[in-house]
């Protein structure tokens, strides 16, 4: 466990890193390791399991300031197990007494005081009822399913309770033993002597029991011993109106099975809305873009605008320039947490004909020449107007 990677690197964020940022890193890794969405790919279950243990230390506080503090060990009490106290192993520390140390300067509880620093003293105890883990779902939505609520069946795979033998992980007939390394407890402890001659003392899980306060003599054949199987279950989901994408909806009791009897975990759907050919979604507003013709736009017209409730009659204005933005209030996205709606705006762009015959440009020459430059093209007065105070009359 010494070479386990900083969690930061691993979600590839830093340190300063806001709640925001570390739930928006996992959200993208999970979804690109996920084992489901990588059948191919006999690391991604490795590395999926990595990015799920960073993330639920950096997005718990408490967890995350230990972690900062101590690193590794400040949130692993087994991190560096085997190779020294600490995982002070390389050349130079391998024979380091640091026990013996704080002792003789700081007196005889002061290294066992120092490494309950920070953290309760109080072992957590093996038997007690212990909630399950969560797993972690991703959905595709089209823009249209997220804009106007739909159902959704998705596949949950997660860890439930042995059938056979209920959670025991003993074979039938029989019953697990307490531990007779540690008595039940799930922790050892573990002496070593220093160069100074003086005694350390550490806590680490037991590794006859791993942790758990007791021995299986003959595991459950179905579940080998583990007390939990993995099954997959069809659970049908109400996608709310107005989601949008890295929304999480909670499945309350469809992660994996609780240990000792505590509850089940969650399922967390995290949601990932596709884009539209049509819409564009900012928010709860959605923009459209509209083409008109040259003529239509001169002269106005009735035109068909889509919105997600469907087609509506929209009267573009005459001398509509391009480019410019009409909003149609409540046309929008709806707000699933506040109520109400969006708003759409419409954008036009204006479509200049590209292949006109001989006669459509006379005619349209013999058109522009009708014009009053003052009253029909302001802009391009102006421009007239700045480039003879710059560079005078030619």
């Amino acid at each position: 466990m010494a070479d386990k990677r900083d969690y930061y690197e691993v979600l590839g964020i830093n340190r300063n890193a806001s709640v925001d940022e570390i739930k928006s890193a996992f959200r993208k890794l999970s979804k690109k390791y996920h084992p489901d969405l990588n059948p191919d790919d006999p690391t991604a279950e490795e590395k999926f399991k990595e990015i799920n243990e960073a993330y639920q230390i950096l997005s718990d506080p408490d967890k995350k300031q230990k972690y900062d503090q101590f690193g590794h060990a400040g949130v692993d009490p087994n991190y560096g197990a085997g190779a020294g106290y600490g995982g002070f192993n390389s050349a130079g520390f391998q024979d380091l007494d640091l026990g013996g140390i704080f002792e003789q300067f700081f007196g005889a509880n002061a290294f066992s005081d120092f490494q309950g620093y920070g953290r309760s003293s109080r072992r957590a105890d093996p038997n007690a009822p212990r909630k399950g883990s969560d797993v972690y779902i991703n959905l595709d939505l089209s823009f249209m399913e997220a804009a106007k609520g739909c159902s959704k069946t998705v596949s949950v795979k997660a860890s439930e309770t042995c059938s056979t033998c209920h959670g025991s992980g003993a074979a039938d007939g029989t019953s697990p033993k307490t531990c007779s390394r540690c008595h039940g407890t799930g922790y050892v402890t573990i002496e070593s002597r220093g160069i100074m001659g003086s005694v350390m003392r550490r806590t680490a899980v037991c590794p006859e029991c791993h942790g758990t306060g007791k021995t299986i003599e003959k595991p459950c054949h179905k579940c080998g011993g583990t007390g939990q199987t993995t099954t997959t279950k069809k659970v049908k989901v109400d996608i709310p109106a107005g989601i949008n994408t890295d929304d999480t909806i909670p499945l309350r009791g469809y992660g994996n099975a609780g240990i000792n009897g505590g509850a089940a975990g969650d399922a967390l759907l995290t949601i990932n809305v596709k884009d539209d050919p049509m819409f564009v979604r900012e928010g709860y507003n959605v923009l459209v873009e509209l083409p008109v013709s040259f003529a239509d736009a001169v002269l106005g017209a009735e035109v068909i605008v889509p919105t997600i409730d469907g087609k509506i009659k929209f009267n573009v204005p005459e001398g509509t320039q391009n480019d410019a933005v009409f909003r149609l209030r409540d046309k929008g996205i709806p707000n699933p947490r506040r109520g109400g709606r969006g708003d759409q705006f419409v954008n036009v762009k204006i479509e200049i004909p590209r292949k006109l015959n001989k006669n459509q440009k006379e005619l349209l020459k013999q058109f522009d020449e009708s014009l009053n430059v003052e009253k029909n093209y302001e802009k391009k007065k102006t421009f007239a107007d700045r480039l003879k105070k710059v560079f005078g009359k030619e």
